[in-house]
């Protein structure tokens, strides 16, 4: 398994730097869930605006471990519920969240008052990326710099 390096990091941001729709699986009493969320990407970590009362968080906080698929891209991590999105700490996240989502952030759905309304971090730890014929495998705990291998079908 390869290390993120600069081209899968550049490859990770600008396909995820943004808004995105991906995958999020959960496991509750060994039994799968999985669900759509909107996300974000910066620096090894998905971002989500969400609800500490719904059921994936409920999930996560019994079992952290999930899985995430979306645009040629499926990983591991640990999801960690960073509190309310009200937070001194949460602020600087939840104001650059709320430029990402702008579109459709503010359509009702999102009660920013609301104390759960919360921050959902996706900390990676493995993936497989695609890209133009190339798979990278991607050790997101790992350090800098490595080559990858193309994919031959």
């Amino acid at each position: 398994m390869d290390k993120l390096n600069a081209e899968t990091k550049k490859i990770m941001q600008e396909r995820f730097g943004k808004d995105n729709v991906i995958a999020l699986a959960t496991v509750d009493d060994g039994m799968p869930g999985v669900r759509y969320v909107n996300a974000y990407y910066e620096d090894g970590v998905f971002y989500v605006i969400t609800y500490a009362l719904s059921n994936k968080m409920k999930q996560m906080e019994k079992n952290p471990r999930v899985a995430i698929a979306g645009d040629w891209f499926t990983a591991h991590g640990t999801g960690e519920n960073l509190g309310y999105v009200g937070k001194e700490e949460n602020r600087e996240m939840t104001k650059k969240l709320k430029q990402v989502f702008a579109s459709w952030i503010d359509n009702g759905h999102t009660n920013f008052e609301d104390e759960n309304t919360c921050i959902l971090c996706i900390q990676l730890t493995d993936g497989v990326l695609f890209s133009h014929g190339t798979r990278y495998e991607i050790d997101f705990t790992a350090g800098d710099e490595k080559e990858s291998t193309n994919v031959s079908e």
